[in-house]
């Protein structure tokens, strides 16, 4: 599934030399000063090597955090801020700003902005290992993983660490709401989308798939409704792909819960279903073109190329057609208003399913 996700660029930061002259008079002050620079600069790389794994990962990750901690955390143990937090300044971009540094005299303000970049890197990872030809069930519970990581990691910033800045975020920045709001739902989907992909696999109930199916869809409209008041020319190729896989996974819904219907005998219905999954269909591929000519930050998926998308298409095609076929001995109506999918469509209702536990 090469190019199956949408992703943003990594933040970029300036150089901190942690030299604190006068400050820092000991040996051993000076050491943790050289551990800071050097464990600071050894995560900044593992961002882009392509050998790096979530173990190396997680490794550099904790050295260079417990080193920021003496920074931010009081050393008596009260709850006043710590005099060193605002000792060092620190420059980052935003992911969907271009080159364009904020600064921030406060050691939080580096603890979120590289702790965010160890999410993306999470999302990144996933990506690249889903893009393999032959993913094995190990490879894609790590993908699951990876995305449920990065997820936590949004979530633990927003609820614990971003409150404690002394300077809010500005609008479209990185550390805003909106934004955190949606890279946190969009790994939710993507980590989805994989349970599905799963679900397929081993031929699961066509309910309980179009149940998933519903649910991921929704998280995709949850995620691009967060963005509709951020700035256009930043967001809107972001959206466009949230659009795409919002109706693809829609038709996913729609084509299954037909299968459901036929299931009961219900043909008229399912017809109705697959009309409405086929509509959808062609609207996710109408998307995709939109979504491949919009400019905007990120590396541009190609979803509709992928094996995953066409074979929906002709799912939906077949499935119609046997319903067409089946109708043409029970006579049934089918319904002029569309179905709507609802609370029926609830994984829960199904059974306590987990692809990869």
């Amino acid at each position: 599934m090469a190019h199956w996700f949408h992703r943003n660029p990594l933040k970029a930061t300036a150089p901190v030399s942690f030299n604190f002259y006068g400050v820092a008079g000991s040996p051993a002050a000076n050491k943790i000063c050289n551990d800071l620079r050097m464990s600071r600069s050894r995560l900044l790389e593992m961002f882009t090597d392509s050998t790096c794994t979530p173990e190396i990962m997680k490794n550099a990750t904790d050295v260079y955090f417990a080193l920021l901690q003496g920074f931010i955390v009081s050393l008596d143990g009260t709850t006043q801020d710590n005099k060193m937090r605002f000792i060092q300044n620190f420059k980052w971009t935003d992911t969907l700003l271009g080159n364009t540094p904020s600064a921030q005299q406060d050691a939080v303000f580096e603890l979120v902005s590289m702790a965010f970049n160890v999410a993306i890197w999470y999302t990144k990872y996933a990506s690249r290992l889903a893009g393999k030809e032959n993913v094995t069930e190990a490879e894609a519970k790590d993908v699951h993983r990876s995305l449920k990581v990065a997820a936590g990691i949004f979530k633990n910033l927003k609820e614990v660490h971003i409150p404690r800045l002394i300077t809010p975020a500005e609008k479209g920045k990185d550390l805003e709401t909106r934004v955190l709001d949606t890279y946190l739902v969009q790994c939710q989907a993507e980590a989805q989308e994989v349970t599905i992909a799963r679900a397929i696999e081993l031929k699961h109930n066509a309910a309980l798939i179009a149940a998933l199916a519903f649910e991921t869809a929704n998280f995709y409209q949850k995620a691009d409704h967060t963005l509709n008041t951020l700035e256009p020319e930043c967001s809107t190729k972001w959206r466009k792909y949230l659009q795409l896989k919002q109706h693809f996974y829609m038709a996913y819904a729609y084509c299954y819960h037909g299968q459901t219907l036929l299931a009961s005998d219900k043909c008229g219905e399912a017809i109705r279903s697959l009309q409405e999954a086929e509509k959808l269909y062609a609207s996710a591929e109408a998307l995709c073109k939109d979504y491949r000519q919009t400019k905007g930050p990120g590396t541009t998926a190609k979803p509709s190329e992928q094996l995953f998308f066409l074979k929906l298409g002709g799912l939906i095609k077949n499935t119609l057609e046997k319903c067409q076929r089946e109708n043409g001995i029970f006579f049934q109506k089918f319904p002029k208003k569309k179905i709507e999918l609802g609370p029926s469509l609830d994984p829960k209702n199904y059974c306590k399913y987990n692809a990869h536990t």
